[in-house]
């Protein structure tokens, strides 16, 4: 099995085992509920088969190997439309997160049932006061003896609903304490008492954003991620993944909808003009760039704010690709309700999810080119 360590062979094994291995997901149901199922049926067929493991340590449940063969897996299996991006990209946002801060024996514990798909997390970063500026968050816990006990509200919490567990920041710290220091990291359960879950209806018509709160929720203080204080580095550490590698299914699932885009203008008879070959040029530009991320988090290079360039470039070629099928396909997204209908509205947040735009472009301006903070 040590070729399959080889990206090529990796591929080629992976493609074959797909090709053996049925997982379209069954037809008729595009429902979020339906994409959750579709997910836990893909992760635990991934798993068992040994796909899910590889490019993960073996300190975490993982069969070793580079970073890229993950990378591998999710181009597979997002671009041949058998997993959904949204659920999928949690993966490659929170499983370095516990190997990195959870206690070893905890990571072993937990890491296998994420990948697996014997449960889902959730991230619990934002709050309604405390989005793009995550340092002035409220939410709090307070320790009494061996436990936390956390009170507070998240929000824009990915799917929570379906959540088994969250990674939750919260406050620790005193007043005199400066905010950067005062953050700590919890792994929560969330079907503890006190927490409850509310999904959020949003313009594209799926709920799968929710608000969760907290209230005197007793977290163990083996549950903390990391020490008291670590929060912010946690944190930082975190949404580098969230604004690069997570993007690399996505990027490919895109590649797919151009390619329907493509089809669609061809059966109306319409010629292939320079408004598509834009879009496919934003589109190769971010694959591009995503490559590069890959290989140099695979080079054993630490990602940093280099990543607000990744998600620039996400936001801009995913507005432009549904830019260009409204154009081209007239009344796809103001008249009829069809696919294309709600990714555009969906479209419409790539340049607030995982921090705005403007927040991007001022890590790139203060920290890449040293422009200063105005």
């Amino acid at each position: 099995m040590t070729d399959l360590f080889e990206p090529g062979a990796f591929r080629t094994a992976l493609q074959n085992w797909l090709a053996d291995n049925d997982l379209t997901p069954p037809p008729g149901d595009d429902s979020l509920d339906a994409h959750q199922t579709q997910h836990l049926r893909v992760l635990k067929a991934l798993y068992n088969a040994g796909w899910m493991r590889y490019g993960w340590p073996e300190s975490a449940g993982g069969l070793g190997g580079p970073d890229i063969l993950r990378a591998i897996v999710g181009e597979e299996i997002v671009g041949r439309g058998i997993d959904h991006p949204g659920p999928y990209s949690m993966l490659d946002v929170l499983t370095p997160t516990m190997i990195d801060y959870a206690r070893p024996e905890l990571a072993a514990e937990m890491v296998p049932k994420l990948l697996s798909g014997q449960e889902s997390w959730c991230q619990g970063f934002s709050e309604p006061g405390s989005g793009s500026d995550l340092a002035s968050l409220t939410t709090r816990a307070v320790q009494q003896g061996d436990t936390w006990v956390i009170s507070g509200q998240k929000v824009w919490t990915s799917f929570a609903q379906y959540a088994t567990r969250c990674i939750l920041l919260a406050r620790t710290g005193g007043p005199d304490v400066p905010n950067h220091q005062a953050i700590t990291a919890f792994f929560v359960d969330l079907d503890s008492p006190g927490v409850t879950v509310r999904p959020l209806r949003t313009m594209h018509d799926v709920d799968e954003f929710c608000e969760v709160y907290f209230d005197d929720v007793a977290v163990p203080a083996d549950r903390m991620l990391g020490e008291p204080g670590d929060g912010w580095k946690l944190a930082m550490d975190l949404l580098p993944y969230e604004r690069s590698t997570c993007f690399w299914q996505r990027i490919a699932y895109l590649y797919s909808r151009f390619d329907a885009l493509v089809a669609e203008v061809k059966i109306q008879g319409q010629a292939i003009d320079s408004e598509m070959g834009e879009a496919y040029l934003a589109l190769h530009t971010l694959r591009c760039r995503s490559r590069a991320t890959q290989h140099r988090l695979g080079n054993g290079q630490k990602l940093g704010p280099d990543t607000s360039i990744d998600k620039i470039l996400l936001a801009s070629a995913e507005q432009r690709l549904y830019d260009t099928a409204r154009d081209l396909l007239p009344g796809a997204v103001e008249l009829d309700d069809t696919p294309w209908r709600t990714e555009y509205l969906y479209s419409r947040a790539a340049s607030i999810y995982g921090g705005t735009a403007e927040v991007q472009r001022n890590i790139i301006a203060r920290r890449l080119l040293d422009l200063g903070r105005e």
